[in-house]
């Protein structure tokens, strides 16, 4: 072969390998846009998962505490509706009508049952006055300083909410002791 038979040998082989370069660039390419779409793909619903598991979790709790609010909201419309029974009762003990007989163990039995619910009385004849908590009917004071005199109606807690104040007449600490 001669010199210039050789050299377009040389030529032609190495526009054969440029071709070849250049069919694997794009594949090469192609291979890498693939596997980044790829990872994109995997961080995108991985991502999505986290959210939805984030969302579902936030539901559980939500739901949780609004059917617990629902729970205590009835407790309290019950308890409520039962408070005037309970008056009645401590009237009835107040004038000697709970002494013996199937009306003392009824007011037992709800007296119980009330407690193991957690309602408690308040509103006591000596304590402090607290417009909070205490419906005063009449101020007979004239200090700074007031006491509950009188109790015309006891109030009533279930846990820490109030479910009815006290209806009191209000007096000085003087006058609540005699």
């Amino acid at each position: 072969m001669t010199q210039p038979e050789e050299q377009e040998e040389k030529v032609e082989a190495a526009s054969v390998d440029a071709e070849a370069t250049e069919d694997t660039e794009p594949v090469e390419a192609a291979e890498a846009v693939e596997e980044s779409t790829g990872e994109d793909q995997v961080a995108e619903l991985t991502d999505d998962l986290k959210r939805v598991t984030a969302e579902y979790a936030n539901y559980r709790r939500r739901s949780t505490r609004e059917r617990q609010a629902a729970v205590d909201a009835a407790r309290v419309s019950v308890v409520a509706s039962l408070l005037p029974i309970v008056d009645d009762l401590v009237l009835a003990k107040q004038h000697g009508d709970l002494e013996e007989g199937p009306l003392k163990a009824f007011a037992e039995k709800l007296h119980s049952t009330l407690d193991s619910l957690g309602v408690t009385a308040f509103g006591e004849a000596g304590e402090a006055f607290d417009p909070e908590v205490h419906e005063a009917v009449q101020d007979g004071s004239s200090g700074d300083e007031k006491v509950l005199g009188t109790v015309l109606r006891q109030g009533y807690r279930l846990g820490e909410k109030t479910i009815r104040n006290a209806m009191v007449m209000v007096a000085d600490p003087e006058s609540a002791e005699e």
